[in-house]
C-alpha cells in the first residue's frame, strides 16, 4: 500500500481515485472546486477543496510524506505546470504530471515532473493499433521499442508446440501467456500446443512483432 497525494479531479482523476481505492492505496485527493472533491470521496481516505498553485497550502498537505503525487489538473497547463514545479520544491519523492501535448510534456519533465503521462496520445496509439486489425486484441507499449500484443494464434503455428516453433529464437518473440475464454494462462512450457481457440500475449521488438503477426 502506498500514500498517494492526486490533484485534480476531473475525468482522469476521477478514474484514477476509483482505480487507486480498487488497488488498495492510501489517497488524498485535492482539487479547487468542492463539486469536484465531494464526488471523489467515497473512493479516497481523505480529500480537500484548495489552490494546488499556493505553496503554503501544498506545504500543510505534508508533501514529503507521500510515495507518489499524482498531478492531473487538465483546463489549466499554467496551474499544472505550477503545481508540479512546486510539488518538487517542497519535496516530493516522485511526481507524475498530464501532459495534453508533446509540448506540455516537455516542460513539465524540465519543471519537477519524473514522469508524465499523456492520455490522448496513448489511447490513440492503442485505438488505431486495436482497430486497424483484425487479429489484435490487445496491445502494451513498454517503451518505444518493445510492446506485448494479444493476438490470434498465427495459422502455421495452429497443432504445433511453442517448443516446436522455437519462437523466441527465430523470431525473438517471448510468449508470456495464453487467454482462452477470457481466462489467461501464464504457465507457458514448450509442450504446450497451440490451438485455434487460443490468444497468446506476445512480448518482442515492435519490428520483429509487426514482421511476425502481420501488424
Amino acid at each position: 500500500m502506498k500514500s498517494i497525494l492526486l490533484i485534480g479531479l476531473g475525468l482522469l482523476g476521477k478514474h484514477i481515485a476509483v482505480h487507486l481505492n480498487e488497488l488498495g492505496h492510501e489517497v488524498m485527493a485535492v482539487d479547487s472546486n468542492e463539486e469536484r472533491v465531494n464526488e471523489v470521496m467515497p473512493f479516497v481516505t481523505s480529500a480537500q477543496i484548495g489552490d494546488s498553485t499556493n505553496a503554503e497550502f501544498l506545504r500543510s498537505l505534508g508533501i514529503g510524506n507521500y510515495d507518489i503525487c499524482i498531478v492531473t489538473i487538465s483546463d489549466n497547463f499554467q496551474d499544472s505546470l505550477e503545481t508540479t514545479s512546486l510539488l518538487k520544491e517542497l519535496g516530493a519523492k516522485c511526481v507524475v504530471s498530464r501532459a495534453e501535448r508533446d509540448v506540455q510534456e516537455k516542460f513539465l519533465l524540465r519543471n519537477g515532473a519524473d514522469h508524465v503521462v499523456y492520455p490522448e496520445k496513448q489511447i490513440a496509439k492503442w485505438t488505431a493499433m486495436r482497430y486497424t486489425t483484425d487479429h489484435i486484441f490487445d496491445y502494451i507499449e513498454i517503451d518505444r521499442q518493445h510492446a506485448i500484443f494479444e493476438v490470434e494464434i498465427p495459422e502455421s503455428w495452429v497443432g504445433k508446440s511453442i517448443g516446436e516453433l522455437d519462437i523466441r529464437r527465430k523470431y525473438g518473440i517471448n510468449i508470456l501467456a495464453t487467454k482462452q475464454d477470457g481466462k489467461t494462462n501464464v504457465t507457458v512450457t514448450p509442450s504446450l500446443v497451440l490451438t485455434r481457440d487460443l490468444t497468446i500475449l506476445a512480448l518482442g521488438e515492435y519490428k520483429e512483432l509487426q514482421k511476425c503477426f502481420q501488424i
